[in-house]
C-alpha cells in the first residue's frame, strides 16, 4: 500500500479515536461532566495520541530498516488498533486524562528539542571525524599556516587555509559596514521618529529583503552591480586617469559581493535593532525628556547606550551570517585564493571552495576532497563561536536596563 494512504488510514483511525475516546468518557458518567477528573476532550485527546504516536514510531524505525510494503502497512495499522484499544480501556470517571495528555505533550516538545540537539552534535561529529581523516593525510601546520591554495587532485596541493580566511573576512568586513549603519538607522527611525502608519508599510517593505533567496542576490551582484562598479573604478572608468588601468579589472571583486551582501544583511541587522531599542523602557525616555532633552539627544544619550548590547549581538550575529555565505560570493567575488588589500580584487571563501571541492567526481579518500571537512569544521567553530559571544553580551549587560 502507498505510503500516503497508509497516513490517510492512521489520520482516520486517529480522528475516529478522539471521538470515541470523548464519547467513553461521558457515556462512562450517564453526561454529568461534573463527575469526570478531566474534560472529555482529554480523554478523547489521549486516545488519539494512544493511537497516532506509536504507529509513527513504529512507522519510521521499519523505514528506516528497509522494511516491505506489505510489514509496513500491517505493523503501522496494528500498532494503531493496539494503541486505540489499550487506551479506550483506560477511560473511567476516575482516570486522570489531563495529566496523561500533559504528560505527552511534555515528552513531544522533550523530543523535539532532543532532536535539534542531536542534529547539531551529529553534524559536529560528521565534520570531526572527516577532519582527523584530512589531518592524517595532510599536516595540521600546512593548512592552518600555508599562504597558497593550490588544489590539484593529481597530487602537490598546497592548500593553506590563510587565503580563504582572508577572504571571507574581507567580504564579510565590507558587508557589516554596508548593514550596520544603514540597518541601524533605519531601526532608529522607525521605533523612535516613523508614525505608526508609516511603520506599518516600511517594516514589511524593509524585510521582503530577507525572503529573496541568496542566488538572486548573486545574479544581481553578477549582472548590476559589478558592471557599475567597473564603468566606474575598471579601465575605462574616471579613476583610470588616477591609477593606470584602474583599480578594478573585472565585474567579479570583492566589493562586489561585499555590498549584495551587505544589502541582504540590512533587514537583518534592521529587524533585530528594531526589536532591541523598542524594548528599552519608556520610562528612560520620559525620564530623558522631562529634563528638557530633545528627540535626538535622548536617542543618542538614552535609547541607543541602553540598546547597545543587544544592537551589538544583533551585528555579531549577522557577521556570522556573512561569513557562512556562499551563492553571493561564488557569483560576485570570483574564485581567486589570493591575500590582497585590493577591494577590487577578485577573492574567494570558505563556503565557496567548500563547493568546488565537492563538486564533480572527486575521491573522498584523497586529502583534496576531504579538505572541504576541515574547511567547514573551522567555519563551524568561527560562526559558533560569534554566535555564543553574541549571546554572552545580550545576557551579561541586558539585566542593568530591565
Amino acid at each position: 500500500m502507498p505510503v500516503f494512504w497508509i497516513f490517510v488510514i492512521v489520520l482516520a483511525l486517529t480522528g475516529a479515536g478522539f471521538v470515541m475516546g470523548r464519547s467513553r468518557a461521558l457515556s462512562s458518567v450517564d453526561g454529568d461532566r461534573r463527575r469526570l477528573h478531566s474534560l472529555p476532550s482529554y480523554a478523547g485527546a489521549l486516545v488519539a495520541m494512544s493511537a497516532f504516536l506509536p504507529a509513527l514510531i513504529l512507522f519510521v524505525l521499519l523505514l528506516a530498516l528497509n522494511a516491505t510494503g506489505i510489514i509496513l502497512t500491517v505493523a503501522t495499522l496494528l500498532a494503531t488498533l493496539i494503541g486505540l484499544a489499550l487506551s479506550l480501556r483506560l477511560i473511567s470517571p476516575e482516570f486522570r486524562a489531563r495529566n496523561a495528555v500533559e504528560t505527552g505533550v511534555r515528552g513531544l516538545l522533550i523530543a523535539a528539542a532532543s532532536v535539534a540537539i542531536l542534529t547539531t552534535i551529529g553534524i559536529a561529529l560528521s565534520l570531526v571525524f572527516n577532519t582527523v581523516e584530512f589531518f592524517n593525510l595532510y599536516p595540521i601546520k600546512g593548512f592552518f599556516l600555508g599562504l597558497n591554495w593550490t588544489p590539484s587532485f593529481g597530487g602537490g596541493s598546497e592548500l593553506g587555509i590563510l587565503p580563504l580566511l582572508w577572504g571571507t573576512l574581507y567580504i564579510s568586513f565590507i558587508a557589516l559596514l554596508v548593514a550596520v549603519p544603514i540597518g541601524l538607522y533605519a531601526a532608529v527611525y522607525l521605533s523612535e521618529y516613523a508614525s505608526h502608519p508609516v511603520r506599518s508599510a516600511i517594516k514589511p517593505l524593509l524585510e521582503i529583503l530577507a525572503g529573496i533567496p541568496t542566488i538572486v542576490y548573486g545574479l544581481f551582484a553578477l549582472l548590476t552591480v559589478g558592471p557599475f562598479l567597473m564603468s566606474i573604478f575598471g579601465p575605462n572608468g574616471p579613476t583610470a586617469a588616477i591609477v593606470e588601468n584602474g583599480w578594478m579589472h573585472a565585474g567579479t571583486a570583492v566589493m562586489t559581493a561585499g555590498l549584495v551582501m551587505g544589502i541582504m544583511l540590512i533587514p537583518f541587522v534592521s529587524s533585530l535593532s528594531d526589536d532591541i531599542i523598542n524594548a528599552v523602557p519608556q520610562s528612560l525616555r520620559d525620564g530623558s525628556y522631562g529634563l528638557g532633552a530633545t528627540k535626538s539627544e535622548t536617542v543618542k544619550q538614552v535609547i541607543l547606550p541602553a540598546a547597545l548590547p543587544g544592537i551589538v549581538g544583533a551585528i555579531l550575529l549577522a557577521a556570522s551570517r556573512a561569513i557562512g555565505e556562499t551563492m553571493i560570493v561564488v557569483l560576485g567575488a570570483g574564485a581567486a585564493a589570493r591575500l590582497s588589500l585590493n577591494p577590487f580584487d577578485a577573492m574567494t571563501t570558505v563556503t565557496a571552495k567548500i563547493v568546488s571541492q565537492l563538486t564533480g567526481d572527486a575521491d573522498f579518500a584523497s586529502p583534496e576532497a576531504l579538505v572541504a571537512f576541515s574547511l567547514a569544521m573551522t567555519l563551524f567553530v568561527i560562526t559558533l563561536g560569534l554566535n555564543i559571544f553574541a549571546l554572552w553580551i545580550v545576557r551579561k549587560y541586558r539585566e542593568q536596563y530591565e
